[in-house]
């Protein structure tokens, strides 16, 4: 009797370690495949953009990129730039922003905006200063941009200037008399075809295009000036759409002095904690902007661009 109650105890003990192992799997298990999902959540927030600067924890230095063509469908648009200027300026532990230009220009009309934006939030927080950092190329709308920063950091090897207005085409009509096409527009106003590729070149239309040309370009000339002050040294070539090196461009009063986003940091904005504020754009955005703008490209013509 004594011998079946052993093996009954050993069975019943037998019984209940692997009832608990299977209960300490199952446990593990779950344990696991949650971290598994708060793993994969977390990628899921970094990959669409939903998680701020969180590391905005005490003072710092606030980092806005403006990185490659400016425009309403591009990489730079003034909505997510207007964004990320304001989230920096209305941090409390903001000491100081820093805008890390590298673009060739694009758009004079979000550029223009972009410019007004960081103006009046000057106003607004006139104890936080805003500084333009320049990278490989601050050209055209780049550089609309900059002129509205209290003062501009070049390497001596960047591009500064191209202080300019392009509206830039095709003409194919000398194609299409050869393939033998002809070419049929009905309008409703007699310049409503204006600088139509397809057909030949209009004397008044080109003359009226060149007069909105110089009326934006006259617009640019007077942010640079405003935004430069007594600092630019005005030459006959600077407003021509020259370029020049960041030596130069410091010499001409373009700029005014070296050094790149880590040193205004340390030696200028004196806070070397950076925080990047710059609003990054989500998968569905990207996606958006890209079908709209090749929609827009199949249905408009020229445009302005500071290029």
């Amino acid at each position: 009797m004594s011998e079946q109650n052993w093996e009954r105890q050993t069975i019943e003990k037998l019984a209940f370690s692997a009832m608990q192992e299977q209960r300490r799997s199952r446990h593990w298990g779950i344990f696991f495949k949650t971290l598994t999902f708060v793993y994969l959540f977390a990628l899921l927030f970094i990959a669409l953009d939903w998680i701020g600067p969180s590391n905005a924890i005490g003072r710092h230095s606030a980092l806005i990129d403006i990185y490659g063509e400016i425009g309403p469908e591009g990489p730079v648009t003034a909505d997510d730039t207007i964004a990320s200027l304001q989230t920096a300026f209305e941090d409390k532990n903001t000491k100081g922003i820093i805008l890390r230009i590298n673009s060739p220009g694009g758009s004079p009309v979000q550029a223009g905006i972009i410019n007004d934006e960081i103006k009046r939030q000057r106003r607004l927080h006139p104890n936080i200063p805003i500084y333009a950092v320049v990278e490989d190329v601050c050209a055209s709308g780049g550089y609309y941009i900059a002129v509205a920063a209290d003062r501009i950091y070049v390497d001596k090897a960047s591009i500064v200037g191209s202080i300019g207005v392009i509206m830039d085409g095709f003409g194919f009509t000398g194609t299409m008399d050869k393939l033998g096409v002809e070419r049929r527009v009905l309008t409703a106003g007699e310049n409503k075809a204006l600088l139509d590729p397809f057909s030949p070149v209009n004397p008044a239309h080109v003359a009226f295009a060149k007069g909105m040309l110089d009326e934006i370009h006259q617009q640019f000339i007077q942010v640079v000036r405003e935004g430069r002050g007594k600092r630019l040294k005005e030459t006959p070539d600077m407003f021509s759409g020259l370029f020049w090196s960041g030596a130069k461009s410091i010499e001409l009063g373009l700029a005014d002095g070296f050094g790149g986003s880590d040193y205004v940091a340390r030696e200028v904005i004196k806070e070397e904690n950076i925080v990047d504020f710059t609003t990054r754009e989500g998968l569905a955005d990207r996606f958006a902007k890209r079908f709209g703008a090749a929609m827009a490209n199949t249905l408009s013509g020229s445009a302005f661009k500071l290029h």
